[in-house]
């Protein structure tokens, strides 16, 4: 086979790693793809697929390409995976209609409501004057996010309604997150310990992966600005076997239905970002894709054929295929740039071991990263690499992260120091042997 993965970021390097690795695979091909990529095959990086849909399929047609799979959300909300399907192509994601769920938090907060989905307390507006009537019918702690997509940055975490009133009007102005923010939602704070529940989609039918635990915040002890995730751990360890059934019971089968009821067609993943609060797990949010950097360690402890949930997903869907997991846990630690996530620098050279073979148990995952002169590789954006370890403990596979990053080096290279140790509640053991 020949597969196409679109999408330049750590979780795209993680897909390719995947289908690479596959005996059925001929070819991995990535659009854009970056440095990291490049040892698993051609990168197309002259053609856009959300700016040259046409021409992408085209050039589909002409390789003999066998399945695309759509890593980020901005294509999958542009329709590219409709596209594609509608040429003939099996594509793995979903069509624009279904990623609204993540296009638009209000949308996707009007969701949850209509179908009785637990979630916080809500209000949408859309302009300054709607903004105190807002904050009046909430308590004082809030979450102001932007509606519209942000890179995983468009929240706003606040103490008190001054903050709140704040963060509301930089959105609505555009000021901040630009057109994404022109329409803002504000909710309940909840509080309570984050889990990453991913799902491989067809309609009502569906395969659960292991659960992962992303780090958002930017600062060691869950401080700091929220970011696309600073590091992740799979299997999570704060979801038990009963809270795993309450979720796909309460939540993820209720979400399938409800897509159904509306006329939404679901084939592709299906990302539950939840909250697990003394009230029970509650949504924070719906992506529309694989998560970025929980795919990292989820794929990394993947044993069985990635092609085989491709193909199921795309014919009699995904619940048929039996998925061997490496018994082992996987953590992915994200090393960033100075100044993300406002305004991180770019343009320094990256030293040091960046690049791992296929095989190996510690990879590098490129993220942002470009080419740079004589076969030197630089930063292109605020989170740069994604070193990740599959080990025997949690503890392990942090130890040797830790130690791989530290032979790492760029001008500015920051990560938080306690990924993989930060805990708000116990652990539960019974969960790894679960996963």
């Amino acid at each position: 086979m020949k597969i196409v993965v679109i999408g330049s970021g750590g979780r795209e390097h993680a897909i390719c790693l995947q289908l690479a690795r596959s005996a059925r695979v001929q070819q991995v091909i990535c659009c854009p793809g970056n440095p990291g990529t490049a040892p698993l095959g051609p990168r197309w990086q002259d053609i856009d697929p959300i700016r040259e849909p046409a021409g992408f399929i085209q050039r589909c047609i002409d390789a003999r390409i066998d399945h695309v799979v759509v890593g980020p959300e901005a294509p999958l909300v542009a329709g590219v995976a409709d596209r594609i399907r509608e040429a003939g192509i099996p594509c793995f994601g979903p069509g624009a209609a279904a990623a609204q769920l993540e296009g638009s938090k209000a949308h996707s907060k009007d969701f949850m409501h209509r179908h009785q989905i637990p979630t916080s307390a809500y209000r949408t507006i859309d302009g300054v004057e709607d903004l105190d009537a807002a904050l009046d019918a909430l308590p004082q702690q809030v979450v102001v996010k932007a509606s519209g997509l942000a890179a995983g940055k468009g929240v706003i975490v606040c103490d008190d309604r001054s903050q709140a009133h704040r963060a509301a009007s930089e959105m609505l102005s555009g000021a901040a997150f630009g057109d994404s923010g022109k329409t803002v939602v504000i909710e309940q704070r909840i509080f309570g310990p984050e889990v990453s529940v991913l799902i491989v989609v067809k309609g009502t039918d569906y395969l659960l992966l292991p659960t992962a635990q992303d780090h958002k915040p930017l600062l060691d002890g869950n401080h700091g600005p929220n970011t696309g995730g600073m590091g992740a751990f799979c299997p999570g360890t704060i979801v038990g076997p009963g809270e795993l059934k309450e979720i796909q019971t309460q939540i993820i089968e209720p979400t399938l239905e409800g897509l159904v009821a509306d006329g939404v067609e679901y084939s592709g993943i299906l990302y539950v970002g939840l909250m697990m609060t003394d009230s029970g797990p509650r949504v924070l949010e719906y992506n529309c894709r694989l998560g970025d950097p929980e795919t990292q360690p989820v794929l990394m402890r993947m044993k069985s054929d990635f092609v085989e949930i491709l193909e199921a997903t795309a014919g009699d869907g995904p619940s048929a295929v039996s998925v061997e997991w490496d018994s082992r846990t996987a953590l992915c630690l994200v090393l960033a740039s100075d100044g993300y996530p406002t305004s991180p620098a770019k343009g320094q050279v990256i030293e040091g071991e960046i690049y791992s073979s296929v095989d190996d148990d510690i990879q590098v995952f490129h993220a942002g990263t470009a080419d740079g002169d004589a076969g030197s590789c630089l930063v292109s954006g605020g989170r740069v690499l994604g070193v990740t370890a599959l080990a025997d403990s949690l503890e392990e596979a942090r130890k040797q992260a830790y130690e791989r990053a530290s032979r790492i080096q760029f001008d500015g290279k920051f990560c938080r120091g306690d990924i993989g140790t930060y805990q708000e509640i116990h652990d539960k053991s019974e969960t790894l042997e679960q996963q």
